[in-house]
């Protein structure tokens, strides 16, 4: 996990790139997700009718494209990971930027489909304990 923080104007100004990289795994989980649907829907198939004919190459190719999102999903987290924002929830599309306020690190807190980072919450608070972002946070700025 990386050291950096973030004012509320740099974690604002990251959130075109990070919304794109998070629609991009999310886009692609729901392809594991269908897959794993379908296959597991293919093996109680196979159950109940004690042993049926599959198309091999249609479950092949299928498993290859699970397979190129998984890596696609890995990927997009990596490069949100390696900006120092952190992905809390993939399903929902929830990201937290620390920051440093008043000697303590907060989490901005910001959640896909929002316009704009708007709460805040202490590390160890998580979703449930956002709070508004006051005007005392929105002016901090970085101390080093």
């Amino acid at each position: 996990m990386s050291d950096r923080t973030f004012t509320l104007d740099e974690a604002q100004s990251l959130l075109p790139v990070l919304e794109s990289l998070l629609r991009t795994a999310i886009a692609n989980k729901k392809v594991i997700e269908a897959f794993d649907d379908e296959m597991q829907a293919v093996a109680h198939r196979v159950f109940l009718n004690g042993g049926t004919r599959l198309d091999v190459v249609s479950i092949a190719r299928k498993k290859g494209e699970r397979v190129r999102a998984e890596q696609r999903v890995h990927d997009a987290i990596a490069e949100i990971d390696s900006t120092g924002v952190q992905v809390k929830d993939l399903s929902i599309g929830l990201l937290d930027f620390p920051c440093e306020f008043e000697g303590r690190t907060i989490l901005l807190c910001w959640r896909l489909g929002e316009k704009a980072i708007t709460h805040w919450h202490g590390v160890d608070e998580g979703f449930a304990g956002r709070k508004p972002i006051d005007e005392r946070i929105s002016k901090a700025r970085k101390t080093n």
